[in-house]
């Protein structure tokens, strides 16, 4: 009866990128594998697909590109340089921080309560409804996942088990 429905935590369809759009992105890699955001927001225009679209790409292509060849030792330290210095670069280029309102921050809460590891339709309908981009929705939820593993660590570490209530670390108290 049910199997028609269309399951709630499925992934994103996998983006098929055409070999205009992967002509454009190899040129990108090829100058600078850590583009800044602007830089990516220029390609998403160029290619006609989202910012977070190229962002996975870029990521994925360094991946794939790290495994293809492992430097000599030689080799590393000169690029450790090379890197350091784009790393400086792109922090110049980083797209700012998200701020939510508290509004936004209690839609996202109430979310994370009922389901830590939403897909991408729970997701995209959340973010429509507080009106911010997907990927920062799903950058919020990776973070708060984080953050609440991190904490319910440090509270069984001290506690000698886990006998303090969750609630705490869901719906922590504001910060003065």
């Amino acid at each position: 009866c049910c199997s028609e429905t269309t399951p709630v935590n499925h992934r994103r369809s996998r983006t098929k990128f055409t070999q205009d759009q992967l002509k454009i992105l190899i040129k990108a890699f090829d100058k600078n594998p850590y583009p800044g955001y602007a830089t990516k927001q220029k390609l998403a225009l160029e290619a006609n697909t989202e910012e977070s679209r190229i962002q996975i790409w870029f990521q994925n292509r360094r991946a794939r590109h790290q495994k293809k060849s492992e430097p000599d030792e030689d080799l590393e330290s000169s690029q450790d340089q090379d890197h350091l210095e784009e790393e400086i670069q792109s922090r110049e280029d980083r797209r700012s921080r998200t701020n939510y309102t508290s509004l936004q921050l209690h839609a996202l809460i109430e979310a994370f309560s009922n389901n830590p590891y939403p897909g991408f339709d729970s997701r995209e309908q959340l973010a429509k409804e507080i009106g911010v981009p997907e990927s920062r929705v799903q950058i919020w939820f990776q973070n708060r996942r984080s953050r609440f593993h991190a904490q319910r660590k440090s509270i069984e570490a001290t506690q000698n088990g886990p006998s303090l209530s969750i609630s705490c670390l869901i719906f922590p108290e504001p910060e003065q």
